[in-house]
């Protein structure tokens, strides 16, 4: 069940409407909101959905267990095999193929036949995002920072609808106390709701899906029938694409749950203004980015163990942290990609304080540059995410550099005057982020004389996204 459908409004009429009338009572709502996010990822395979209970209670029974045991050792036992009782799990559905497939591989490096039985998979979706939250709960309670809860409460901190298959990564500790008492639905931001709501549906259907089709799709499909200049702009507009789509899931995400009464973290903020890498990191899927500091990064000893060190285990996290995201080595590459320019970020940082360039960091042609350099240096890395395998990226980069081939027509040049608009619109967006806007809407619908008309008007915005756009594309995020 994807977010922009005729489905999903349906069914989330139903769920907003049982979910207020059943608010006052916690004994029904519970089950009631459980049962509803159970039908939401069971509509796509209904199997999966015991995947989501076991997940629940055996990681209910770790913490448990954790929280009574009385001895140091024993809670680091028990909290490594919760560990590996999930990476495995998630290693199980995600990594078996690949890693049979990099046995294989390597082996033939060597003229050796290694006849190992490659098993197909499904993949359920969103399992990565679901062992992040689900770890998060047993460590927090390992480190003494949360206490357990019901299985009833944390099994609808697990299945809950809106970030259920492509995040943002709500920690327990964040989630599990709004479900301690009632919500007023006087009290709801609806404003900000509505309006999260729409700019992700404006983004995913006008923007990310026409940017995928017209543009992106093509150049890294068949990136030898492009020139030089139509794989750049298809290189651009996929980074363009990926931001409005992933973007577009977190805000709708964030907006559907305002609506039932609960708060999500933000997951972005204007990450292409970033002036570093290290900056980008920490606007950018700003949920896994913590997720990764506070559970990987500081447990392997961040920068307490000198420099060296540090750079090691930065660039590890980084490399899972691509890893995370797909079973390929064009993750890893992706990944550690990252790692390397932000190790090279710290050096860089480190040799120039105290200098004269020190003082022209502060100044806004400084951050004009760094800004553009930024930004083609993750452009450049979402080759490698984008590509299906590393012959293939690195056939796309070689294109762009190639000149030769391909039409001469420029890639965005059979777009009518319509789609510039937007496209322009889409690269404003993105460089500049939503937040002028939605403070602009927030002073606007706070008019009491306009409200009247705010219903009229959401109602026709959304409508005008489904009008406007192409059939529906998942989301490229759903599946990791």
């Amino acid at each position: 069940m994807l977010f922009p459908t005729i489905t999903f409004a349906v069914f989330f009429l139903l769920v907003f409407t049982g979910n207020w009338l059943l608010m006052p009572r916690p004994r029904l709502w519970k089950p009631f909101i459980l049962l509803a996010s159970l039908v939401f990822y069971g509509w796509w395979e209904w199997r999966f959905v015991l995947l989501l209970a076991l997940s629940a209670v055996a990681n209910q029974l770790f913490a448990t267990a954790i929280e009574r045991a009385a001895g140091a050792a024993a809670r680091k036992w028990l909290l490594a095999a919760a560990v590996a009782v999930n990476l495995g799990v998630l290693g199980w559905f995600k990594y078996y193929g690949f890693f049979v497939t990099s046995v294989v591989n390597f082996l033939g490096m060597f003229r050796l036949n290694a006849d190992l039985p490659l098993l197909r998979i499904v993949l359920p979706i969103g399992i990565s995002f679901l062992t992040f939250r689900v770890l998060s709960y047993v460590v927090d309670v390992y480190r003494g920072k949360l206490r357990t809860s019901s299985l009833l409460d944390f099994a609808v901190y697990v299945a809950f609808f809106p970030y259920i298959l492509a995040g943002p990564i709500a920690r327990a500790s964040e989630f599990l106390p709004q479900l301690a008492g009632p919500r007023d639905p006087r009290c709801i931001d609806t404003s900000r709701a509505f309006f999260l709501i729409f700019a992700g549906l404006a983004k995913k259907m006008l923007l990310a899906d026409y940017l995928a089709t017209h543009i992106v799709n093509g150049v890294f499909t068949t990136p030898g029938q492009y020139t030089s200049l139509e794989t750049l702009l298809g290189i651009i507009g996929y980074s363009v694409q990926i931001y409005c789509d992933f973007s577009a899931y977190a805000d709708i995400a964030i907006g559907v749950s305002l609506l039932l009464g609960f708060e999500l973290p933000d997951n972005f903020n204007a990450p292409y203004t970033a002036i570093s890498v290290q900056d980008f990191w920490r606007r950018w899927h700003m949920t896994l980015s913590r997720w990764l500091r506070d559970y990987l990064y500081i447990p392997l000893g961040g920068n307490r163990r000198g420099e060296l060190r540090r750079n090691v285990n930065l660039l590890l996290t980084m490399a899972l942290g691509g890893l995370w995201h797909g079973a390929g080595w064009t993750f890893v590459v992706w990944g550690v990609f990252h790692g390397v320019l932000l190790v090279g970020h710290r050096l860089w940082r480190r040799a120039t304080d105290g200098s004269r360039l020190a003082a022209w960091r502060e100044r806004w042609a400084y951050r004009i540059v760094a800004t553009a350099v930024t930004f083609v240096l993750i452009a450049l890395g979402w080759v490698m995410f984008q590509a299906r395998d590393l012959g293939h990226g690195w056939a796309v980069i070689e294109r762009m550099f190639g000149g030769a081939g391909g039409s001469a027509r420029p890639a965005a040049g059979d777009l009518t005057w319509v789609w510039r608009v937007l496209v322009v619109v889409a690269a404003g967006h993105v460089l500049a982020g939503v937040r002028p806007i939605a403070a602009l809407w927030e002073k606007i619908s706070r008019n009491p004389w306009l409200a009247p008309l705010r219903g009229v008007a959401w109602a026709g915005a959304i409508a005008a996204c489904f009008l406007l756009s192409a059939p529906p594309a998942d989301f490229i995020y759903r599946m990791f």
